[in-house]
């Protein structure tokens, strides 16, 4: 029998790019002899970051349409013809045996071709609310897997299963007591910790918010690791007046598993891939929505926690007035951090990954290949 192929699509953002990623660690370790192809878009982080898992990516000539500058999308339908053209060549040449989506605007053309050509396409859609590629491509495609319930609004509802999304399992194979984390990371074990973290970018709104008010709660005995991103970190630095025994101030973590491991309270945006770390991590969480977010689904990515008690919400508008009082309140009541991390490990999703390659494969019939 020969090796089965498949060819893999989603970018523009790390939360499109590693959940594909993953997906296909896991089909490879399933099937050491299977073939790989993922598609990208030019000039996207996917074109970086997909090589350097190891795996081979073609790019399209795509991108998503501009709210902002109506004058940029007069390309806009060139792109697409281009990139269904691109697409088709590629699928008759790599002829995979399915096509698996994870979101983005190349992920569109890539998809839509293999269904036009009768090869099975699956979507995994990371948010609470969908993009709009995925929402086109749902009709057509095998399966659909999602994190959240509710999602037969956007997607037929005998397609959808709720799997939670595919988190690096680098970030909690080692599991650590949080004394021991917090001594690894030069805090002291016996002082509560504040992980702030803004992504790779970084969080203007989060990072003026402790700019404003890191004395504050460093004075009162607390610890606060602070992930500024890369935007905002020198100037932070060469701010004398936030320099604090009990301010750790970093632009990147390259060990998050430590990290979410030394954690009291965590401070976050609500981006999808985030949050299912956020729940496998199990600690209290004030999540802090990034407004221009398409849709602005990171609200209402949010906004599901909320419902379940599993998380606090503050919108970007209001961190100034908010923030600071909702992390004194958690601070101050033991009781209600441990709820609020209780509820959010409910919520976790532990095997996601393997869920979703076992339901491909169980839809491919080789199962037992």
């Amino acid at each position: 029998m020969k090796s089965p192929k498949f060819l893999l699509s989603g970018g523009g953002t790390g939360g499109h790019i590693f959940p594909a990623i993953a997906i296909a660690d896991e089909l490879k370790r399933r099937l050491p002899n299977a073939e790989f192809l993922f598609v990208g878009a030019k000039d996207k982080m996917e074109m970086k970051k997909v090589p350097q898992a190891g795996y081979k990516i073609e790019g399209l000539w795509i991108s998503g349409i501009s709210r902002s500058s109506l004058l940029s999308n007069i390309t806009f339908p060139f792109k697409i013809i281009s990139s269904l053209l691109k697409s088709r060549k590629l699928i008759k040449s790599f002829n995979p045996d399915a096509a698996i989506g994870t979101g983005g605007f190349a992920s569109g053309p890539a998809l839509y071709a293999a269904s036009r050509i009768g090869i099975p396409t699956f979507i995994q859609e990371q948010n609470s609310f969908p993009g709009i590629t995925n929402k086109k491509l749902s009709q057509k495609t095998s399966e659909i897997y999602v994190a959240y319930e509710g999602m037969e609004k956007f997607f037929p509802k005998e397609k959808i299963h709720i799997t939670g999304n595919p988190v690096r399992k680098s970030l909690f194979e080692r599991t650590i007591p949080q004394e021991q984390a917090k001594k690894e990371l030069g805090l002291n074990p016996s002082q509560l910790v504040i992980l702030s973290i803004g992504g790779s970018l970084g969080s203007r709104t989060i990072n003026n918010f402790w700019k404003k008010n890191i004395k504050t709660i460093a004075d009162s005995g607390i610890q606060v690791f602070w992930q500024t991103g890369n935007l905002d970190y020198q100037n932070i630095l060469n701010e004398e007046n936030i320099k604090h025994p009990n301010v750790i101030i970093s632009e990147f973590i390259k060990d998050m598993g430590t990290a979410y491991a030394a954690a009291d309270i965590i401070i976050s945006r609500a981006g999808a891939i985030a949050i299912s770390e956020l729940c496998l991590a199990g600690k209290p969480v004030v999540l802090i929505p990034f407004p221009f977010a398409a849709e602005d689904h990171q609200t209402k990515n949010a906004q599901q926690l909320v419902n379940h008690q599993a998380a606090i919400m503050v919108k970007d508008s209001e961190v100034e007035d908010q923030l600071l009082p909702e992390i004194q309140k958690l601070i101050r009541e033991d009781n209600t951090r441990q709820l609020l991390g209780s509820n959010i490990l409910r919520l976790a999703k532990p095997n996601a990954t393997e869920d979703i390659v076992s339901h491909i494969l169980k839809e491919l019939k080789l199962e037992g290949y």
